[in-house]
C-alpha cells in the first residue's frame, strides 16, 4: 500500500519502536524488507528521546517476570559475586525468553555501532541489559571483534581506575572509595560475563535455538550448565567474587597485568 514504515507517530517513536515492543520477529522482518530504518531514535516531549528500537527490546526484556523476580532483589552483584551471572545466562535461556532474544538479533543486526550501544550498558553498570544483548547478537559482535573490543575498553577503565586509586590517597572507608570500589566491581563482572559468552555464546545461542518450549527449569539448567563447564566456563563455587579472581591472565591481557604491576611496585 506504499505506507511510510519511518513515519514518526504524534507520540515521537516510529513502527519498529512499537513493533520491537511486542516482540514480533516476524513483523520486524516486514519491516525491515520494505524500507524500515534500525537507527531512528524516538523524539519530543511525549517521550523517553533517544531511544533506539533494541533500546525498547532489550529494556521490556529486562522487565520480563522471570528476570524481574530473581535478579532485582539479588544483591549479590553488588557485592561482586559470579553467582549473579550464572543466574543471569540460565534464565536468559528459558525457553520463554527465546522470542525476546529473536527479536533482539534481528534488530541489532541492522544497528549501527551496536559495540557502542553494549559498551553504554556496561559502562554504567547495566549488567543484565549488557548480557541480554550479548547473548542475543554474539554473532554480529564476532564478525565485528566486538569481544576484543569491548574486553579492550573494560581493561582500559580498570587500569584507569587501578592508576587512579595508586596515586590518590582515599580512606578505605570514605564514600569515593566505596564508589571507586563498586564501579571497579561492575566492570569486573561485566569482563566475567564477556568472558563466559565469548567461549560459549554460540553453543548457547544453538541451544536456546533449538530446545524444547516444554523443557522444565532444573532440564535448562542441567543443559546449560554442561555447555558452561564444557567450554571451561562453569561454575566455579557457591559465593565466589570476582573481587578474588579479578588477577587471573582471563581478566586482563598480560601487557596490563605487567603495568599495573610495575606501577604499585
Amino acid at each position: 500500500m506504499r505506507a511510510n514504515p519511518n513515519y514518526m507517530t504524534s507520540l515521537g517513536y516510529f513502527p519498529l519502536h512499537r513493533t520491537a515492543q511486542t516482540f514480533s520477529a516476524d513483523m520486524v522482518k516486514i519491516l525491515l524488507r520494505h524500507g524500515a530504518l534500525a537507527n531512528l531514535r524516538t523524539s519530543g516531549e511525549r517521550i523517553i528521546e533517544g531511544l533506539l528500537p533494541l533500546h525498547v527490546a532489550i529494556e521490556d526484556t529486562c522487565q520480563h517476570k522471570y528476570l524481574e523476580d530473581n535478579l532485582l532483589a539479588d544483591e549479590s552483584y553488588r557485592k561482586g559475586y559470579v553467582e549473579y551471572i550464572y543466574k543471569l545466562i540460565h534464565l536468559l535461556c528459558l525457553p520463554e525468553m527465546k522470542i525476546f532474544l529473536d527479536t533482539i538479533r534481528l534488530l541489532a543486526a541492522h544497528t549501527d555501532n551496536v559495540v557502542d550501544e553494549l559498551w553504554n550498558y556496561i559502562e554504567h553498570g547495566e549488567i543484565v541489559p549488557a548480557a541480554i544483548l550479548l547473548l542475543a547478537a554474539q554473532r554480529r559482535f564476532r564478525k565485528l571483534n566486538g569481544f576484543d573490543t569491548i574486553k579492550n575498553r573494560i581493561d582500559d577503565s580498570i587500569f584507569s581506575m587501578i592508576r587512579e586509586g595508586c596515586g590518590l590517597q582515599i580512606g578505605k572507608y570514605t564514600k569515593a572509595a566505596k564508589q571507586r570500589k563498586e564501579k571497579e566491581l561492575r566492570f569486573y563482572n561485566a569482563l566475567f560475563l564477556v568472558r563466559i559468552l565469548l567461549k560459549s555464546g554460540e553453543a548457547l545461542d544453538a541451544y536456546i535455538q533449538t530446545h524444547s518450549e516444554a523443557s522444565s527449569y532444573q532440564e535448562v539448567h542441567g543443559k546449560v550448565s554442561a555447555i558452561l563447564q564444557n567450554y571451561d566456563v562453569g561454575p566455579l563455587g557457591k559465593g565466589i567474587c570476582v573481587e578474588e579472581l579479578k588477577w587471573f591472565d582471563f581478566f586482563l591481557p598480560s601487557a596490563s597485568m605487567v603495568a599495573i604491576r610495575l606501577y604499585i611496585s
